[in-house]
């Protein structure tokens, strides 16, 4: 072979190479999507460790790893927990996880499970919240985000540095409330409600700024709580309270994806997802409640028999919510009594 041919054939192979990374390189670009994934939980809660970190990694799976979830706990991206929500809206992040009652009356129809005494269990109310988001608030109040999952924790509960056995020891204690309803039963309750993030509650408890709080057992582990407070109030039965959350993912971004993709997301999206996350939160409660008993706190259960004076208190709340509903146009008591009926017809389903 000539130097002149071994040349030009080098020059042949190294074009053609070049067109072939290149080629490929368009190709691995054109197919692959980064989502970026915002909350506010630290990434070992159980939240982003069992639901979301689940979430994300099915999603990558599915996608066959086309799509990359880039996980943001802890407000990493910025802003404040209440501001979730837009985030997901203008794009500062592709999909976040928040509370709904961040942002007080903005997604109203949410508000009928948070109502007191409620819910039954999250699977099944988890259930019911999914059915009534796709009737009423898909196309209304949640128009601006596409939704993939929409659930409840575990019962809520009161966790004090003193004990509370009696709707009146609530008396003049400042206790973080997670929602309008939460706020509005602890007023009732003669405490001061404190409205803040869950974030935040660890150093309200350790420097006193509040006395108390309402959560689920299982994120008072990550929050230290049951080192911070020695009593748990919690109710058999229909539980004190619960709340909504959403898995919000930006609307221009989920449009713009490939149908297979789309898919991907979609397999991970919808009511069998709701209840795995609101089964799987409350599913968290057990091991958290054995960290307070192993610490010697002093966990009371109010009995049925209790839980009715409680109950007559809370009432006026369903009455002053409807007529509040009923100012926006929105049938506050056609949503309880649609609520009420889907949790009783789905609780025996997931009941234990």
């Amino acid at each position: 072979m000539t130097y002149r041919r071994r040349i030009l054939g080098l020059i042949g192979g190294a074009a053609v190479a070049a067109l072939a990374t290149g080629f490929s390189a368009g190709t691995a670009l054109a197919q692959e999507v980064t989502l970026k994934l915002h909350q506010f939980l630290p990434a070992q809660a159980n939240v982003p460790k069992l639901v979301l970190d689940v979430w994300a990694d099915n999603v990558e799976k599915d996608s066959g790893g086309r799509i990359k979830v880039e996980r943001y706990p802890s407000m990493q991206l910025g802003g404040k927990p209440p501001e979730l929500i837009d985030q997901a809206i203008d794009g500062v992040a592709d999909v976040v996880w928040t509370v709904v009652g961040y942002t007080p009356g903005r997604f109203p129809s949410t508000e009928v499970f948070e109502l007191p005494f409620m819910m039954t269990n999250a699977r099944a109310v988890s259930h019911a919240y999914w059915e009534m988001f796709e009737k009423h608030m898909k196309d209304t109040e949640f128009k601006d985000v596409h939704i993939l999952g929409t659930w409840v924790h575990g019962p809520g509960m009161i966790h004090t540095k003193d004990p509370v056995e009696k709707p009146e020891d609530m008396q003049g204690m400042k206790i973080r409330g997670g929602s309008r309803s939460v706020n509005s039963l602890l007023t009732k309750l003669g405490a001061t409600p404190v409205g803040m993030p869950v974030p935040a509650v660890s150093e309200g408890l350790s420097k006193g700024v509040i006395d108390g709080t309402t959560i689920p057992w299982e994120v008072t582990t990550a929050l230290k709580v049951p080192e911070l407070v020695e009593n748990h109030t919690e109710f058999e039965g229909r539980a004190l309270y619960t709340l909504t959350f959403v898995l919000a993912m930006n609307k221009a971004k989920y449009d713009s994806l490939p149908d297979d993709l789309k898919a991907a997301v979609d397999k991970n999206s919808g009511l069998e997802f709701s209840v795995f996350a609101g089964g799987t939160q409350a599913d968290a409660d057990g091991p958290a409640r054995k960290v307070a008993e192993d610490l010697g706190n002093n966990i009371i259960t109010i009995d049925s028999a209790g839980v009715d004076e409680w109950r007559a208190i809370a009432q006026p709340i369903y009455d002053e919510w409807v007529a509040d509903m009923n100012g926006k146009g929105i049938d506050g008591q056609a949503l309880i009594d649609e609520a009420q009926m889907l949790i009783e017809k789905y609780t025996p389903q997931y009941s234990n």
